[in-house]
């Protein structure tokens, strides 16, 4: 599936870095603004410890094969992106491509690192992009209402009615210095016809605060200020130490990273926490397949059918689907394999209407 996350901050906010953590592409990284101009594309790989899991207990061939998220270096952005300046008309056309944003906020100080506005206030630097969104949001709404209004008075087309209702909803949002994504939408109907306006601030978003080592575990006092400024915006936020995201990635085994992040306090490194969150920001799942021949995982979005699961390994297998056979994963490790979970009555038959849970374990049975 190729649905994107966007990185997007302010210059020398740390996005370069952290996208250096997180792919083995190497966007430039310099402390000076603009240095990323065409937007970088990284294919990450989604970290998940079931598949160590399945891959111990089925030693399979050809090994065992992760799914993977893209994530998007844009360029930096500056005030009056919206008119035009700096590079704003290529990054709003780059953020328009993406289906989430993560919005990397500065939250340390460090002298040696110029800041574009002269000062670190992360929730200023929010507000800017915040507020450049929301112009160019402004200005779609407003054409839109232009156009909808003639056919919903002229025709008396309910669904032009309805697009003039949501629409008039996101003005006032947007004209009172909201974004999109904070104007509730009542049913699927009012949903579908929104998704449709493509709006920059109606993507789902997380802020990635940006600390110094010293605040990697606890944050420090701009997280709160920002944890404040977004209480109302249902956005996650998450903490990581970008500089030394970037050291543990240079180590050379996971032992040693394990022993970096344990001297840090940390359980988990903040790369594979911001993996394991852009993931569920695109509201994306993950079923897997097990057996002696490999162990893989695949993504889905939440919400889809057997057929379409079994369509995203092979198109055929959703043209010929028959059933599913399903096996919870606790299930599959518990007993030992698809065998015993066979023989203990835990493997299910499934139709068509099956919705399929992250971590279901499956095998399709079709035919074309």
């Amino acid at each position: 599936m190729s649905l994107q996350c966007g990185i997007v901050g302010l210059p020398n906010v740390g996005k370069s870095t952290l996208f250096n953590c997180l792919s083995s592409a190497k966007a430039q990284s310099a402390n000076f603004p603009f240095c990323t101009i065409e937007p970088n594309v990284g294919v990450i790989t989604v970290p998940d410890e079931r598949l160590i899991k399945l891959g111990e207990l089925c030693q399979p061939e050809r090994g065992v094969i992760p799914t993977t998220v893209e994530i998007v270096d844009i360029a930096g952005l500056v005030k009056g992106a919206s008119r035009g300046e700096g590079l704003g008309n290529k990054f709003l056309a780059n953020i328009r491509e993406t289906d989430a944003i993560i919005h990397v906020l500065r939250c340390f100080d460090d002298d040696n690192v110029v800041h574009v506005d002269g000062s670190v206030d992360p929730v200023r630097d929010k507000d800017i992009i915040d507020a450049e969104l929301q112009l160019k949001d402004l200005e779609t709404v407003e054409a839109r209402i232009q156009k909808t209004e003639k056919q919903a008075k002229a025709g008396g087309d309910k669904q032009a009615k309805l697009l003039l209702d949501i629409l008039i909803r996101y003005r006032e949002a947007l004209s009172a210095g909201k974004s999109a994504r904070t104007v509730e939408l009542q049913n699927k109907e009012e949903q579908a016809a929104a998704h449709d306006l493509f709006l920059l601030t109606n993507k789902p978003v997380m802020y990635v605060c940006n600390v110094d080592d010293a605040s990697a575990v606890n944050g420090n006092a701009y997280v709160d200020a920002v944890r404040a400024a977004v209480k109302d915006e249902n956005a996650q936020v998450l903490v990581l130490a970008a500089k030394t995201e970037a050291e543990i990635a240079e180590l050379d085994t996971y032992e040693e990273r394990q022993m970096f992040l344990e001297e840090m306090g940390l359980k988990e490194s903040g790369v594979n926490r911001l993996i394991k969150a852009a993931y569920a920001l695109l509201n994306l799942r993950t079923f897997l397949t097990a057996g002696s021949d490999e162990v893989r995982a695949w993504t889905f979005r939440e919400g889809m059918k057997a057929p379409q699961c079994a369509g995203v390994i092979h198109t055929d297998f959703e043209r010929g689907f028959i059933r599913a056979e399903v096996i919870k994963y606790d299930d599959y490790i518990a007993l030992g394999g698809e065998a015993a979970c066979r023989a203990a009555g835990k493997l299910g038959i499934e139709g068509k209407d099956y919705l399929v849970q992250d971590g279901d374990i499956m095998h399709f049975l079709f035919n074309v």
